[in-house]
């Protein structure tokens, strides 16, 4: 198993990106994503540790429909969450496995430091670009935080 790390601060209060991470996670990914993501359905569980999450991409975005995940971790206490993909998505990009974890620890009122930690494997024949596994994770939290400022300014 290879990991990557990387942190990202967002002019955002740790309780509002937790709420939109975490908590609202399926109905914020499609406004957010509204180009990649349609729709996010809960297959299973209440939206929190043990849940299955389905995110249906739109018919625009390349080799890719679908993508299952389950919430394989999962603390309000300590704003920490971690999502392993099971199906699609990521798995049909030469991984063989993919969990993102996130941890949000608070810089100042306004501010959110956000620990990524993603844990994979490739298939042999795959030729892993640097970065790679980061890359759409910063533009969600990219796209994360335009909404959210956004929305807080309303």
């Amino acid at each position: 198993m290879k990991e990557d790390t990387a942190r990202v601060t967002v002019s955002i209060p740790i309780k509002d990106l937790w709420k939109a991470m975490a908590s609202d996670m399926r109905h914020v990914v499609p406004k957010v994503l509204p180009d990649i993501v349609s729709e996010v359905e809960l297959l299973e569980g209440d939206g929190g540790f043990g849940s299955m999450l389905l995110f249906k991409f739109c018919p625009d975005v390349a080799k890719v429909r679908h993508q299952i995940e389950r919430i394989v971790e999962y603390d309000e206490s300590v704003y920490q969450m971690a999502l392993e993909i099971l199906e699609g998505g990521h798995l049909d990009h030469g991984f063989i496995s993919y969990t993102i974890a996130f941890k949000l620890t608070q810089v100042t009122h306004a501010e959110t430091l956000i620990n990524i930690k993603v844990l994979y494997e490739t298939k042999p024949e795959h030729k892993l670009i640097p970065g790679e596994t980061m890359k759409s994770t910063f533009h969600f939290i990219n796209c994360l935080e335009k909404y959210l400022l956004k929305d807080l300014s309303t």
